[in-house]
């Protein structure tokens, strides 16, 4: 596990002291730990999360060499942590809990306030480890491991979206373009898992397939027209990466729910 990337909404706090205008991101690396609460001159936090509700001091992020760990720091309050892939399974932290291991690769840590809405950020975690397949044990004698290079999870959501991508031209439509975050959200409305899928959701996950699972390199944020040339220069860089290694193939496809209008064209042709 290479580290883990915290994604705090826009509205819901501030990153390093700066406003949190938009999507905001932290990065830790094994053995790095960012704290978050309310913060204060005396009490400086990585990740300010601003609600009177919270305390100044709420809790810890660290992360190890395969997981990450949270600890309530608060006293009396109890958080969340949901995994939003796993049809409502989620983990309770109580108060004081020092070291809680996460085991979601996408968490969603959810804390309580005194408003009608809960203050939540986002926690991937990028590379899961696997064993190799070593029958003969030589691992030991030829040296270091072999880690994967581009670590899928095929259930989780992210590689829905991946699919979604990947879709026109694994069905060989050339002339039609990558798809649009909003096309992205309306072919996976029917599916049982993206029922509520939003397309900021969706940004966040294509962001996080450049970022963290292919790597892709990106320029500096821009505005206006030549940010939107940007992202769709993203979604075709990962299009094109996925589908050269093979990473999403046709028998994929069957992921997805599907199309509309699939069925009656299907019935026509019985006729």
């Amino acid at each position: 596990m290479s580290g883990i990337v915290i994604y705090l909404p826009q509205g819901a706090g501030e990153v390093g002291g700066e406003p949190c205008g938009g999507a905001m991101t932290l990065r830790l690396g094994p053995g790095e730990v960012a704290r978050f609460g309310r913060g204060s001159a005396t009490c400086p936090v990585e990740l300010r999360l601003d609600d009177e509700a919270i305390s100044r001091l709420a809790g810890e992020i660290r992360v190890t060499d395969d997981h990450w760990q949270l600890s309530n720091l608060s006293t009396t309050q109890s958080y969340l942590v949901e995994n939003p892939e796993g049809a409502g399974e989620y983990l309770r932290v109580p108060p004081r809990r020092a070291g809680a291991p996460i085991p979601f690769e996408f968490s969603r840590v959810v804390l309580p306030t005194r408003g009608s809405t809960t203050v939540a950020f986002q926690v991937f975690a990028p590379d899961h480890v696997y064993l190799d397949l070593d029958p003969d044990g030589m691992g030991d004698q030829w040296g270091s491991r072999t880690v994967t290079a581009y670590s899928l999870d095929e259930t989780a959501l992210y590689f829905l979206v991946l699919v979604a991508l990947c879709e026109p031209r694994l069905r060989d439509e050339s002339p039609v373009a990558v798809p649009t975050t909003p096309e992205i959200v309306e072919r996976l409305r029917g599916h049982t898992a993206c029922g509520r899928l939003t397309a900021r959701a969706v940004s966040s996950h294509i962001d996080y397939l450049a970022d963290e699972k292919m790597r892709i390199s990106t320029p500096a944020v821009e505005h206006g027209a030549r940010r939107e040339a940007r992202r769709n220069g993203k979604r075709e860089a990962i299009v094109g990466l996925v589908l050269r290694f093979g990473l999403v193939r046709e028998e994929h496809l069957a992921l997805l729910p599907p199309r509309a209008g699939t069925g009656t064209q299907e019935r026509e042709a019985a006729r």
